[in-house]
Protein backbone atom coordinates (compact mmCIF):
# COMPACT_ATOMS: atom_id res chain seq x y z
CA UNK A 1 0.00 0.00 0.00
CA UNK A 2 2.92 2.26 0.61
CA UNK A 3 3.98 1.86 -2.91
CA UNK A 4 0.54 2.81 -4.23
CA UNK A 5 0.46 5.83 -1.95
CA UNK A 6 3.98 6.92 -2.99
CA UNK A 7 3.15 6.39 -6.67
CA UNK A 8 -0.09 8.40 -6.31
CA UNK A 9 1.73 11.24 -4.55
CA UNK A 10 4.42 11.28 -7.24
CA UNK A 11 1.77 11.30 -9.95
CA UNK A 12 -0.11 14.20 -8.32
CA UNK A 13 3.11 16.18 -7.85
CA UNK A 14 4.04 15.59 -11.49
CA UNK A 15 0.61 16.75 -12.66
CA UNK A 16 0.82 19.89 -10.51
CA UNK A 17 4.24 20.80 -11.92
CA UNK A 18 3.10 20.09 -15.48
CA UNK A 19 -0.04 22.27 -15.12
CA UNK A 20 2.07 25.19 -13.76
CA UNK A 21 4.45 24.89 -16.67
CA UNK A 22 1.59 24.86 -19.14
CA UNK A 23 -0.06 27.88 -17.49
CA UNK A 24 3.17 29.85 -17.85
CA UNK A 25 3.15 29.21 -21.60
CA UNK A 26 -0.32 30.67 -22.12
CA UNK A 27 -0.39 34.11 -23.74
CA UNK A 28 -1.80 37.14 -21.97
CA UNK A 29 -5.35 38.12 -22.55
CA UNK A 30 -5.54 40.61 -25.44
CA UNK A 31 -6.32 44.19 -24.37
CA UNK A 32 -8.71 46.38 -26.24
CA UNK A 33 -6.82 48.87 -28.47
CA UNK A 34 -6.68 52.40 -27.07
CA UNK A 35 -7.86 55.09 -29.50
CA UNK A 36 -5.51 58.04 -29.81
CA UNK A 37 -7.06 61.40 -28.94
CA UNK A 38 -8.32 63.41 -31.90
CA UNK A 39 -5.72 65.90 -33.17
CA UNK A 40 -6.68 69.52 -32.74
CA UNK A 41 -4.43 72.10 -34.36
CA UNK A 42 -3.33 74.83 -31.95
CA UNK A 43 -5.25 78.09 -32.32
CA UNK A 44 -3.13 81.22 -32.70
CA UNK A 45 -3.87 83.78 -30.00
CA UNK A 46 -3.75 87.49 -30.85
CA UNK A 47 -4.22 88.56 -27.22
CA UNK A 48 -1.49 90.51 -25.44
CA UNK A 49 0.89 93.43 -26.01
CA UNK A 50 2.73 94.07 -29.28
CA UNK A 51 5.14 96.48 -30.96
CA UNK A 52 5.84 96.90 -34.64
CA UNK A 53 6.72 99.10 -37.56
CA UNK A 54 4.22 100.55 -39.98
CA UNK A 55 4.24 102.35 -43.27
CA UNK A 56 1.80 103.61 -45.79
CA UNK A 57 0.48 106.66 -47.50
CA UNK A 58 -1.95 109.45 -47.00
CA UNK A 59 -3.91 111.85 -49.18
CA UNK A 60 -6.39 114.63 -48.79
CA UNK A 61 -6.87 118.26 -49.64
CA UNK A 62 -5.76 121.61 -48.26
CA UNK A 63 -6.97 125.15 -48.75
CA UNK A 64 -5.76 128.51 -47.55
CA UNK A 65 -8.22 131.17 -46.49
CA UNK A 66 -7.53 134.88 -46.12
CA UNK A 67 -4.80 136.43 -48.25
CA UNK A 68 -3.98 134.54 -50.38
CA UNK A 69 -7.13 132.40 -50.69
CA UNK A 70 -5.89 129.42 -52.69
CA UNK A 71 -8.97 127.29 -53.00
CA UNK A 72 -8.66 123.52 -52.51
CA UNK A 73 -5.59 121.59 -53.70
CA UNK A 74 -4.43 117.99 -53.29
CA UNK A 75 -1.86 116.73 -50.80
CA UNK A 76 -0.37 113.22 -50.75
CA UNK A 77 2.73 111.31 -49.69
CA UNK A 78 4.22 108.50 -47.64
CA UNK A 79 4.89 107.83 -43.98
CA UNK A 80 6.76 105.34 -41.79
CA UNK A 81 6.93 104.84 -38.04
CA UNK A 82 6.34 102.62 -35.02
CA UNK A 83 3.28 101.10 -33.35
CA UNK A 84 2.51 99.85 -29.85
CA UNK A 85 -0.74 98.25 -28.68
CA UNK A 86 -2.65 95.63 -26.74
CA UNK A 87 -5.24 93.09 -27.95
CA UNK A 88 -7.96 91.13 -26.21
CA UNK A 89 -9.46 88.05 -27.87
CA UNK A 90 -12.88 86.45 -27.41
CA UNK A 91 -13.16 83.41 -29.68
CA UNK A 92 -12.24 84.61 -33.17
CA UNK A 93 -13.03 88.28 -32.34
CA UNK A 94 -10.06 90.50 -31.53
CA UNK A 95 -10.42 93.91 -29.83
CA UNK A 96 -7.54 96.29 -29.32
CA UNK A 97 -6.14 99.71 -28.50
CA UNK A 98 -3.05 101.01 -30.25
CA UNK A 99 -1.01 104.10 -30.82
CA UNK A 100 1.60 105.04 -33.39
CA UNK A 101 3.87 107.87 -34.38
CA UNK A 102 5.17 108.39 -37.90
CA UNK A 103 7.49 110.56 -39.92
CA UNK A 104 5.36 111.92 -42.72
CA UNK A 105 6.00 113.47 -46.13
CA UNK A 106 2.41 114.28 -47.07
CA UNK A 107 2.45 117.53 -49.01
CA UNK A 108 1.00 119.49 -51.87
CA UNK A 109 1.26 122.93 -53.46
CA UNK A 110 -0.67 125.35 -55.62
CA UNK A 111 -0.04 128.54 -57.61
CA UNK A 112 -3.66 129.73 -57.49
CA UNK A 113 -3.48 133.31 -56.09
CA UNK A 114 0.09 132.43 -55.06
CA UNK A 115 2.33 133.05 -58.09
CA UNK A 116 5.54 131.66 -56.55
CA UNK A 117 3.75 128.72 -54.90
CA UNK A 118 2.04 127.96 -51.62
CA UNK A 119 2.76 124.60 -49.94
CA UNK A 120 1.03 122.64 -47.17
CA UNK A 121 3.07 119.85 -45.57
CA UNK A 122 2.38 117.28 -42.85
CA UNK A 123 5.76 116.47 -41.19
CA UNK A 124 4.67 113.99 -38.50
CA UNK A 125 1.52 112.09 -37.63
CA UNK A 126 0.37 110.23 -34.53
CA UNK A 127 -2.82 108.29 -33.83
CA UNK A 128 -4.58 106.63 -30.90
CA UNK A 129 -7.16 104.14 -32.12
CA UNK A 130 -9.47 101.34 -31.17
CA UNK A 131 -9.84 98.37 -33.46
CA UNK A 132 -11.91 95.25 -33.99
CA UNK A 133 -11.03 92.27 -36.15
CA UNK A 134 -11.90 88.68 -36.91
CA UNK A 135 -9.04 86.16 -36.68
CA UNK A 136 -8.56 83.16 -38.96
CA UNK A 137 -5.58 81.60 -37.16
CA UNK A 138 -2.58 83.81 -38.12
CA UNK A 139 -4.59 86.03 -40.48
CA UNK A 140 -6.36 89.08 -38.96
CA UNK A 141 -8.38 91.57 -41.03
CA UNK A 142 -9.58 94.54 -38.93
CA UNK A 143 -11.27 97.95 -38.86
CA UNK A 144 -9.86 100.84 -36.83
CA UNK A 145 -10.65 104.43 -35.92
CA UNK A 146 -9.79 107.18 -33.47
CA UNK A 147 -7.86 110.41 -32.90
CA UNK A 148 -5.17 111.70 -35.28
CA UNK A 149 -2.71 114.48 -34.41
CA UNK A 150 -0.09 115.91 -36.75
CA UNK A 151 2.41 118.65 -37.37
CA UNK A 152 1.28 120.88 -40.26
CA UNK A 153 3.44 123.49 -42.00
CA UNK A 154 2.24 126.19 -44.38
CA UNK A 155 4.92 127.86 -46.54
CA UNK A 156 4.65 130.65 -49.11
CA UNK A 157 7.67 131.32 -51.29
CA UNK A 158 9.42 134.51 -50.18
CA UNK A 159 7.56 134.73 -46.85
CA UNK A 160 7.98 133.29 -43.34
CA UNK A 161 6.14 129.98 -42.97
CA UNK A 162 3.84 128.89 -40.18
CA UNK A 163 3.53 125.57 -38.35
CA UNK A 164 1.11 124.19 -35.81
CA UNK A 165 -0.15 120.94 -34.34
CA UNK A 166 -3.59 119.98 -35.61
CA UNK A 167 -6.01 117.29 -34.39
CA UNK A 168 -8.60 115.37 -36.35
CA UNK A 169 -9.94 111.87 -36.82
CA UNK A 170 -8.87 108.72 -38.62
CA UNK A 171 -10.71 105.64 -39.83
CA UNK A 172 -9.43 102.69 -41.79
CA UNK A 173 -8.78 99.01 -42.01
CA UNK A 174 -5.95 96.60 -42.46
CA UNK A 175 -4.75 93.03 -42.54
CA UNK A 176 -2.13 91.48 -40.29
CA UNK A 177 -0.35 88.16 -40.60
CA UNK A 178 1.58 86.66 -37.68
CA UNK A 179 5.03 85.45 -38.76
CA UNK A 180 6.28 84.28 -35.35
CA UNK A 181 4.54 82.39 -32.53
CA UNK A 182 4.59 85.36 -30.16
Amino acid sequence: MRRILAASAALLAGLAIASQAMAADLGRRAQMPIKAPEYMAPVFMWAGPYVGINGGGGWGDSSWSGAPATGSFDVSGGMIGGTIGYNWQNGPWVYGLEGDIDWSNIKGSTTVNCALGCETKNTWLSTVRGRVGYAWDRFLPYFTGGLAVGGVEANRAGFTGDSETRAGWTIGGGVEFALAPQ
